[in-house]
């Protein structure tokens, strides 16, 4: 069984996900510590748990989701995996911690490519990529079909979507990737945003005003 562990960090309030699983390896997904308190918090609970981080993972690479990815990558000699067109992000994100007043002294790039319907294993765990672009290139989600969970990313919050205003936005590419990738997922799966509280497949297709379908696709 998978445990998940959230963390909600620097001033974007970004959800920084730890799973793990009764071998003591996790992964970690979407890096958002900004300053030392943060880290020094992280690191904690990773010692603290026993446990070993074995991959580092991106669900897509705005920056208030990568400002820690190089931290990361160093202090536990993991690579990272993101979606390839997450590159060009990556490209310029030292002018966007700037611009944000974000603490960033390094880019992580891409040591290893995800692609839409793989298996990320840790332990004796896995998790299934899909591609969900719309909030931006390179957009991934990541699903346990055993746990009954979704880690979006930017994609799907509870009663709303990523933004579509940025770069590479795309309303309704976003749309469709919500219908056709997670709306597709059982009702009860539970999904952890990038931001907020969590919700469930079920309860957006409801009740989401901006997705919303009803109960079935059809």
């Amino acid at each position: 069984m998978i445990t998940i562990k959230r963390f909600a960090f620097n001033p974007y309030q970004v959800n920084t996900y730890v799973l793990s699983d009764e071998t003591g390896e996790c992964i970690i997904i979407d890096p958002g510590m900004d300053g030392l308190d943060e880290k020094e918090q992280f690191d904690n609970y990773i010692k603290t748990n026993n446990l070993k981080p074995t991959r580092l993972l991106n669900t897509h690479a705005h920056i208030d989701h990568i400002i820690a990815n190089e931290y990361v990558s160093s202090k536990y000699n993991i690579q990272l995996n993101a979606h390839s067109d997450s590159g060009k992000f990556l490209d310029e994100a030292l002018i966007y911690a700037s611009t944000f007043g974000l603490n960033m002294s390094d880019v992580k790039m891409i040591d290893e490519v995800l692609v839409d319907n793989q298996f990320v294993e840790f332990g004796n765990s896995r998790i299934q990529v899909f591609e969900t672009p719309g909030h931006a290139d390179g957009s991934v989600c990541f699903y346990n079909k055993g746990d009954g969970f979704v880690i979006t990313g930017d994609v799907l919050f509870k009663e709303s979507v990523g933004r579509t205003d940025l770069k590479t936005g795309d309303y309704d590419l976003l749309q469709k990737s919500i219908w056709e990738k997670l709306f597709t997922l059982p009702d009860e799966t539970t999904a952890f945003p990038g931001h907020g509280p969590e919700t469930n497949i079920g309860f957006e297709k409801i009740h989401n005003p901006f997705v919303a379908i009803g109960k079935d696709l059809d």
